[in-house]
C-alpha cells in the first residue's frame, strides 16, 4: 500500500518547501480582507509562513505578504502574526 503524499507549500520568508500542516497560513479572501487562517481551507489566496520569527521578519522586510496579495498590509495584520509566532514576547 503507498504511503499518503504530504501536501508541500514554499514559506515566503525563507523560500523553503515544508509540510503544509507546519506552516501558518494567511488568507486575502474575495472581498480583499487579509487574515491568518489557523484551519488552512479558509476560501482565498494563500500565503504560507514558517512558525519562526526569523521568517516573519524576512517577510516582512522583502514586502512578501504585500507582493503575494498584491495590496498594501497594515499593521494589525503584522502584529496579530507577531502573536501567533512569538506568544510570549
Amino acid at each position: 500500500m503507498a504511503a499518503k503524499k504530504i501536501p508541500m507549500r514554499m514559506c515566503i520568508g525563507c523560500r523553503q518547501m515544508r509540510p503544509k500542516r507546519e506552516l501558518v497560513r494567511v488568507v486575502r479572501s474575495g472581498e480583499g480582507k487579509i487574515s491568518l487562517d489557523p484551519t488552512g481551507r479558509a476560501p482565498g489566496r494563500g500565503a504560507y509562513l514558517c512558525r519562526d520569527g526569523a521568517c516573519l521578519e524576512r517577510a516582512m522586510k522583502s514586502r512578501a505578504l504585500e507582493r503575494s496579495f498584491e495590496q498594501k498590509i497594515d499593521s494589525e495584520l503584522y502584529e496579530k502574526l507577531h502573536a501567533e509566532f512569538l506568544p510570549n514576547a
